[in-house]
């Protein structure tokens, strides 16, 4: 029988001041958005995070679906119907029916965008993450866009408080990692070829950044970012690499584009 494998996907890039992402980061960056598809063998296909809603590809609707100044800031203009998530599995003979689960490692407008593309799945965040996206502080507000959870009261939401092995099996195991927001979590993939990965979601938008504990200006919470991000380097210590959601480089590393790990 067939193991767990994945695939990743750009389902959201981004074109921006690097200091959006690293504070006080000189120069421009081209970001990725990564989103992951893990198709496991009995529980079938898993998605991880959603990226940026459809309706920012719609020049007429997308300054009113973000907000004019944070789609601006972000570089967002660039973004086509063809990133969007549906598409982006599309290419990989993946329709949203087919998708038994989403896990969303927090609910920023990059990350969960997509949420309303699978009605028919098991939705799964942090319940601390749940809370605070639809009430979020002053200060986070602008990157919690309250239109991507139009159907989060009738979607089948799986809540969830701290780690947690999605199907008791050891090969995706949620681990929460706040600070970036307050529910945030990562991933951690065991795949029979490859062995264990993470995906580290927004620990660091940019590897440098993480390497220095360089804070970012969207995170919730300075201190508890520190806390996590020395869980993540020992992680990383011990043999378990680390992909950032927003870093090129990493996104290179992955498969995509049709291939797969397993």
């Amino acid at each position: 029988m067939p193991g767990l494998r994945m695939s990743a996907m750009n389902v959201g890039p981004l074109h921006c001041d690097k200091n959006l992402l690293v504070a006080f980061a000189p120069g421009h960056v081209n970001a990725p958005t990564t989103a992951a598809v893990f198709e496991h063998p009995q529980h079938g296909v898993v998605l991880w995070d959603t990226g940026i809603n459809e309706t920012m590809a719609d020049p007429e609707r997308a300054d009113d679906y973000w907000g004019a100044q944070v789609r601006a800031a972000f570089g967002a203009e660039g973004f086509t119907r063809d990133d969007a998530v549906d598409r982006q599995l599309d290419k990989l003979g993946i329709k949203p029916k087919d998708v038994r689960y989403v896990v969303y490692s927090h609910l920023h407008l990059d990350h969960a965008g997509g949420m309303s593309s699978f009605p028919d799945a098991v939705h799964v965040a942090q319940r601390d993450e749940i809370r605070y996206a639809l009430w979020p502080d002053p200060w986070t507000r602008p990157v919690y866009c309250q239109k991507d959870f139009k159907d989060i009261r009738s979607l089948n939401i799986l809540e969830i408080e701290g780690d947690y092995d999605l199907f008791d099996d050891g090969t995706l195991r949620l681990v929460k990692a706040p600070g970036h927001t307050p529910g945030q979590q990562v991933l951690i993939a065991n795949l029979p070829n490859r062995g264990r990965i993470c995906m580290a979601a927004d620990t660091g938008h940019q590897r440098d950044g993480f390497e220095n504990m360089v804070p970012m200006p969207w995170d919730w919470s300075t201190n508890a970012m520190s806390m996590t991000r020395m869980r993540m380097k020992q992680l990383e210590r011990s043999g378990v690499p680390l992909y950032f959601c927003h870093d090129a480089d990493d996104f290179a590393k992955l498969p995509s584009g049709g291939k797969y790990w397993d």
